[in-house]
């Protein structure tokens, strides 16, 4: 029997800096205090550390815990190098395979499993309507509602099948706004006739798959909360997800420290209404003095009579449920983390993933002998932004250039290009025989988009690879050959490569129109 204060406990999941639990975060699993804690990249170095990281969580409590990560994949992956990286949504949906969708995840789920965490806070089942859309993109499975619930219910069947909870997010869905809520509040206005079956179909599959967990998000929808965003909304919590969906199982906020939040409300105030809403869990990310905070409120709340008991006791069952249902007792099996099976579905489905827009007479493939001068300029990554500044390579360059030891490469900062790199990359672009121009989401970075141009209206035979968003190709002109991969991590580069080289013909078609709103 739980106490008051280990009920509200299970509500909070909290998220913390470094490679260890800090002593507060091991003492508040201990005491019940919290019900989970939340993993970012700067909690992740090596498999064994992570492994020892979770254990250390697992063994301070004396109930089972959820250990929630966000490894959707593609752009959001938290375990990266040292793990087995996947195509993104956007691939998946490109490739259209329930199979397939189902085998990435499960490999995805198994590696998790593996180091003690329970809880993945994926996948995303948003539509995408909004090429503009800053926090989506390339996460989406596409604009079919359709194929996105077929691809979304095999997902949730890949991550539950290995013994990790999923979590469809982010709903009621966020992707028709050009707002990123981790910088302020979108409102989405207008009416939304026929949301029941296009947003929210998804969302509907996923529940009669019974997952585990639905994610809330921070939009706000005028047409059905005049007042709150949806993760404060009584009317879309309790309304529209419980009663009229018949959703049973747990509900959770996304990250309650994004500026949706925090710009209208404290970080207690915003704790309680989540709550009253019918939030089961309640994310604080990153800071402590925010996470005590909410715990305070949310007992002071129970304590005066405003938070309900009987609220409170819905809540803390279903959160317990599902730690019991996903309770890690095995200790870690780290022999299957980037295991040769797992590389091989990756690699398959991030072929599966890539799109031939079109291609020019003689321009592919690329070949060890050609007597082409061929040049690369790749926006890079943030995460590659270091690599280019020491080296001037990133990913894709890396890849090419072990195939390709004579072509030239000019690496370009995600958000800072030098006038020295712009030049070097223009003389090259104008001296080449084959210029390769590899974006980033340029159709959302007005510099790189001009850049891109330029570069593309400098050389004689044009290849763009869209290693993100494929909207780039919509908004670049003059290129022979278009290859969009719908993600840029590690199998999804080396399928660009691939395809570049002819070692596979990419038959993929795109989930999303290239232009709309």
């Amino acid at each position: 029997m739980l106490s008051l204060e280990e009920k509200i406990g299970q509500m909070c999941v909290v998220g913390f800096n470094g490679l260890e639990p800090p002593d507060h975060i091991l003492e508040w699993l201990a005491s019940g205090r919290i019900g989970g804690v939340i993993l970012f990249a700067r909690n992740i170095g090596s498999p064994a550390q992570v492994a020892e990281l979770t254990q250390a969580c697992h063994a301070a409590a004396p109930r089972p815990i959820l250990i929630a990560i966000d490894q959707e994949g593609g752009v959001v992956t938290r375990l990266r190098e040292h793990f087995t990286e996947s195509p993104g949504a956007m691939a998946l949906g490109a490739a259209d395979s329930e199979e397939l969708a189902e085998q990435v995840s499960a490999v995805l789920g198994a590696e998790m499993r593996a180091l003690g965490i329970n809880w993945n806070l994926a996948p995303v089942v948003d539509l995408t309507h909004n090429i503009h859309n800053p926090s989506v993109g390339a996460r989406s499975l596409g604009t079919d509602p359709e194929r996105v619930k077929r691809l979304a219910v095999a997902q949730v069947n890949g991550f539950q099948g290995a013994g990790v909870a999923a979590t469809a997010k982010h709903f009621p869905g966020k992707a028709d706004t050009p707002v990123d809520p981790h910088i302020s509040l979108p409102v989405i206005d207008g009416p939304l006739d026929d949301l029941w079956d296009t947003d929210l179909l998804p969302f509907r599959a996923v529940s009669g798959a019974r997952i585990a967990a639905i994610m809330i998000t921070h939009v706000q929808f005028k047409a059905l909360e005049p007042d709150y965003p949806s993760t404060l909304s009584p009317r879309i919590i309790n309304g529209l997800l419980r009663r009229d969906i018949g959703f049973q199982g747990v509900i959770s906020t996304d990250c309650m420290e994004m500026g949706a939040i925090t710009q209208q409300y404290g970080p207690g105030e915003s704790a309680v209404l989540a709550a009253l809403a019918g939030a089961s869990t309640i994310l604080f990310s990153h800071t402590r003095e925010y996470q005590e905070s909410a715990y305070n409120a949310l007992m002071n709340a129970a304590r005066s009579g405003r938070l309900p008991e009987a609220q409170i006791d819905s809540a803390a069952e279903k959160v317990r449920a599902m730690q019991e249902q996903f309770a890690i007792t095995e200790p870690p099996a780290l022999d299957g983390i980037r295991h040769p099976d797992h590389l091989a579905v990756m690699a398959q489905a991030a072929r599966a993933g890539t799109v031939l827009l079109h291609t020019a007479p003689d321009a592919l493939p690329l070949r060890p002998d050609d007597t082409r001068r061929i040049t690369l300029i790749e926006f890079a990554s943030y995460m590659d932004s270091v690599a280019v500044e020491q080296s001037g390579d990133s990913g894709l360059a890396t890849l090419l250039h072990a195939a390709l030891p004579d072509i030239q490469s000019v690496g370009l900062s995600p958000d800072n290009v030098s006038e020295e790199r712009r030049a070097r990359a223009r003389a090259l672009a104008e001296a080449s025989d084959v210029v390769i121009v590899a974006t980033r989401s340029a159709h959302l970075v007005p510099e790189q988009r001009d850049l891109a141009q330029e570069f593309l209206n400098a050389g004689r035979q044009k290849i763009l690879v869209c290693l993100r968003n494929p909207y780039d190709a919509g908004v670049l002109t003059g290129a022979g050959t278009v290859i969009c991969t719908c993600g840029d991590n590690e199998p999804s580069l080396a399928a660009a490569v691939d395809a570049l080289l002819g070692r596979f013909t990419p038959t993929a078609t795109l989930p999303v129109p290239l232009t709309m709103n």
